[in-house]
């Protein structure tokens, strides 16, 4: 173009509008070759964004993780402990019962630092034969266990479950927890109060300390020594009463 042209406005218009509709031309035409060429994202109908939402979950650094799976509770277990006598006889009364487990014949409530059959049986210790066990509430609540303990052995005489003499015989709750006390305190007050036994009730309600096993060859006793002249004078009437009573309550 001349330098007469270019001084020319009319002139300098029509190229520039010349120019531009070139240019808009093709940037155009580099965008739809760039759109066109793009590979589809592809989508599994199968996946909601509800589903996929739910099993990630936002990391502390920003990015996603799987979400972990919820994990139902098991059974809320509590611990008993009681004394009524001769813990063959107790131990086989309670392990019968539904929801009871892990029955274990040995020692509770005294003084010394430790405790075998041999120091019990003097009565020096101050520890009473008891047993202890497991058991889930919303199956046999503790008020039902503590009716089949003062049904199954005489809670009037001090120290003593016939021919069973001395304070390691006493009568006894060994509470866990303050519930396990008000309610054993409540229920003794209401069988004093209904003279249920003629004589007051003697048992001590005392909290619980420590659990000292019994020697191996008292656990599960009336089990396996069911023959054997005390088990089948002493243990068995009181098996046999409370299987008649609380049958409702047996496994």
């Amino acid at each position: 173009m001349s330098v007469s042209a270019l001084m020319n406005p009319g002139l300098m218009n029509s190229a520039c509008c010349l120019l531009g509709s070139i240019l808009l031309l093709s940037v155009s035409g580099c965008s739809s070759a760039t759109n066109s060429e793009a590979p589809p994202v592809s989508v599994d109908p199968s996946v909601t964004m509800a589903e996929t939402t739910a099993e990630l979950l936002p990391a502390d650094d920003g990015s996603s993780v799987p979400a972990p799976e919820s994990v139902p509770e098991g059974p809320k277990q509590e611990t008993a402990t009681f004394g009524a006598g001769c813990f063959w006889c107790v131990e086989a009364v309670f392990e019968q019962l539904k929801s009871v487990e892990n029955v274990r014949s040995g020692y509770a409530g005294g003084t010394a630092d430790d405790a075998t059959y041999q120091f019990v049986s003097s009565g020096n210790t101050g520890h009473a034969e008891v047993i202890q066990f497991e058991f889930d509430p919303s199956v046999i609540t503790y008020e039902e266990l503590l009716e089949v303990f003062w049904t199954s052995h005489d809670p009037t005489t001090l120290n003593r479950q016939g021919a069973d003499v001395g304070t390691q015989y006493r009568s006894s709750v060994f509470y866990h927890n303050d519930k396990q006390r008000e309610l054993a305190e409540a229920y003794k007050q209401r069988l004093n109060d209904e003279k249920a036994f003629g004589d007051p009730i003697v048992t001590e309600i005392v909290p619980f300390k420590k659990f000292y096993s019994a020697e191996g060859y008292h656990q599960d006793y009336f089990a396996q020594n069911g023959s054997q002249p005390y088990c089948r004078s002493v243990v068995r009437p009181k098996v046999e009463k409370v299987r008649k009573i609380f049958a409702s309550k047996l496994k």
